[in-house]
């Protein structure tokens, strides 16, 4: 058995949009630890995506917006599967059809749509999916690095990313009542996405980020689905309700000698 201890446990993972989606990299390093992977996407162009680079792999389609949809989804996978290990989460949506606008002007309804694709998503997805899901299994979502920036490129997204990463907690305190199911998000620094070329303005801060790494590096998305398998694996049983920091050291750099000199010169 490898050290995650992965082999034969049934993952569901979700968000897979390309090659380059976040659970797209976090599904190949599960795979390559040998665990079994249930794939749920919101079109037939994601599905293809499946069929193509995890052949053989279980795939459904699912509108996680569709409250119907995703409860029907669990019992068709409890049904399907039996009893499943372990849920990733890696699903974020915002409008941004009208450009970004300052966070005062954001609409009601782009704001609660991301609240409820982004966020409540997740909350459905541990109320559904409880009664298959194994006691010691785990649910993971991927968040950022920060909530408390106010990154403007990233508009109103940040506060609902905080939203998830409290609702990380509640739900681990939920479902302990009667489980050991463990909850947790992943925080990561700013990635090369689809998702991330779509929000606009975004390629600066994500040049800036890459200088204020330790490294001067950017964070790549195959290390974050490294940690993600981790926070996965039963090795790390210790950790629950907590939102886990990927960011190349970025969060404690932002006094960088070459950045505060270009800054202020």
């Amino acid at each position: 058995m490898g050290f995650l201890q992965l082999e034969n446990k049934k993952i569901v993972i979700f968000g897979v949009a390309n090659r380059k989606s976040v659970a797209f990299h976090i599904a190949t390093v599960l795979r390559e630890a040998g665990a079994e992977l249930i794939f749920s996407v919101q079109n037939e162009a994601q599905q293809a995506v499946i069929v193509k680079n995890f052949p053989g792999s279980h795939v459904y389609l699912c509108d996680v917006s569709d409250e119907a949809a995703l409860g029907q989804l669990a019992g068709r996978i409890g049904d399907n599967h039996g009893t499943i290990y372990g849920i990733v989460h890696s699903i974020a949506f915002a409008n941004y059809s009208e450009g970004l606008k300052p966070f005062h002007q954001t609409l009601k309804r782009d704001f609660l749509q991301a609240v409820d694709i982004s966020c409540f998503s997740f909350i459905e997805m541990a109320n559904y999916f409880k009664p298959c899901l194994d006691n010691d299994g785990v649910m993971l979502t991927i968040s950022i690095s920060s909530t408390k920036m106010a990154a403007e490129s990233y508009g109103y997204m940040a506060p609902i990313k905080a939203a998830l990463d409290s609702s990380v907690c509640f739900l681990a305190k939920s479902l302990s009542t009667d489980s050991n199911i463990r909850v947790n998000a992943l925080g990561a620094a700013p990635l090369k996405t689809s998702s991330s070329a779509g929000i606009p303005g975004y390629i600066e801060p994500y040049l800036f980020a890459e200088k204020a790494t330790l490294r001067h590096q950017a964070l790549r998305t195959e290390e974050v689905a490294n940690a993600a398998a981790f926070l996965l694996s039963p090795r790390a049983s210790g950790i629950n309700a907590q939102t886990v920091i990927v960011d190349c050291g970025m969060s404690t750099n932002f006094f960088d000698r070459e950045i505060v000199q270009k800054a202020v010169n």
